[in-house]
């Protein structure tokens, strides 16, 4: 933790130690731990071809936990610059390398498939045209806490049109969060630390370094932009009575569970 003398001498500015894309990290992380995990349930040769469709902040997790040991990972999306945060740390170090590619015809080339576009993303008649042996799919859904998202999500259609002997979904949960994405689960649990620090005695208020992200990303196209804005302390406090922000950080992240159905 991090403290500066604030407006005057008596009123301090503590920061925390963890950095939004730290929280960033920690969220991909148990997303990509469960799926590496349920890869490794199903005995597949190291060479097998995996395929793991959207980049956006999942898919580029996974596809660097699975360069741990796979050895022909390809990672698909519409957007050619994203290939961009293979490189960067949001997910984690590369390990081996990944492939990548703009061309949705080459979802059909592999045995493992990994869809993670959520919604508007490969639909139920693409979805029909696997014959694979591993299929899994994210679920955009977090809590089931609202029923136009709910009544939107089409994954368990996509999810039985696939013909493989192994099929799965990956679920995300635990801050009540409408979505289960990477950034909403962030902006959540960022909104709740706020409201903890100012339930504190002495603390005058707090802010953190969240901004509309997705503009640099998807209209900008700026991926440095987009690491250098998130490299900074996640949460700004102004008190008189200290105390560790990263602490409430971590209970929060906590929460958030990540895993197979």
């Amino acid at each position: 933790m991090d403290i500066d003398t604030g407006i005057t001498s008596e009123v301090l500015t503590i920061k925390s130690k963890t950095k939004l894309i730290d929280i960033f990290n920690e969220i991909i992380s148990k997303k990509s731990e469960a799926v590496f995990n349920y890869i490794e349930t199903l005995n597949i040769s190291p060479d097998s071809k995996i395929i793991v469709i959207g980049t956006y902040f999942t898919g580029v997790g996974i596809v660097k936990k699975l360069s741990e040991k796979y050895e022909n990972v390809l990672l698909v999306d519409i957007y050619p610059h994203l290939e961009g945060l293979l490189y960067t740390d949001v997910g984690g170090k590369l390990k081996n390398k990944v492939d990548f590619s703009s061309n949705l015809n080459l979802i059909y080339t592999g045995d493992i498939v990994i869809d993670t576009t959520g919604f508007g993303g490969i639909d139920v008649e693409q979805s029909s045209k696997f014959d694979i042996e591993g299929f899994i799919i994210e679920d955009p859904i977090a809590e089931d806490n609202d029923c136009l998202l709910k009544d939107k999500n089409n994954i368990y259609e996509r999810l039985n049109a696939v013909k493989s002997p192994n099929k799965a979904i990956l679920k995300t949960k635990g801050i009540n969060t409408k979505t289960s994405g990477t950034m909403t689960l962030t902006i959540s649990l960022l909104t709740a630390v706020l409201n903890k620090c100012l339930e504190k005695e002495g603390t005058l208020y707090s802010v953190c370094e969240m901004g509309f992200f997705e503009e640099v990303i998807f209209k900008e196209k700026d991926i440095d932009k987009f690491i250098e804005l998130t490299n900074v302390s996640a949460l700004k406090v102004s008190t008189i009575s200290p105390f560790n922000c990263d602490d409430i950080i971590n209970e929060e992240l906590n929460k958030i569970t990540s895993k197979m159905i």
